[in-house]
């Protein structure tokens, strides 16, 4: 397994829920779509979900609802993703 691909799918995931605190579903596919590309453990698919739903809520009503943040939460698990999803959550 090739760890630098790995940190590069983590930096991606980061962009991506940076995007949705920034209110930019756009940016937040193709940074979720880059980190599941380079994930080589299967440890954000189930965030690729939450972040298009995310992304799918902004543009339909320019917001995301609690419960759409707390599955993005609960699709890092607790660390330092979870924390940039609070922080995002504002």
């Amino acid at each position: 397994m090739d760890g630098n691909r790995q940190r590069q799918a983590l930096t991606a995931a980061e962009r991506a829920i940076e995007a949705l605190g920034r209110r930019d579903p756009a940016g937040a596919r193709m940074a979720v779509a880059a980190a599941v590309e380079r994930d080589q453990i299967g440890a954000f698919a189930r965030l690729a979900d939450a972040v298009y739903l995310a992304a799918s809520q902004l543009e339909a009503d320019g917001e995301i609802t609690e419960a759409t943040w707390n599955q993005l939460a609960d699709a890092v698990g607790p660390g330092p993703l979870q924390a940039l999803v609070e922080q995002m959550r504002g």
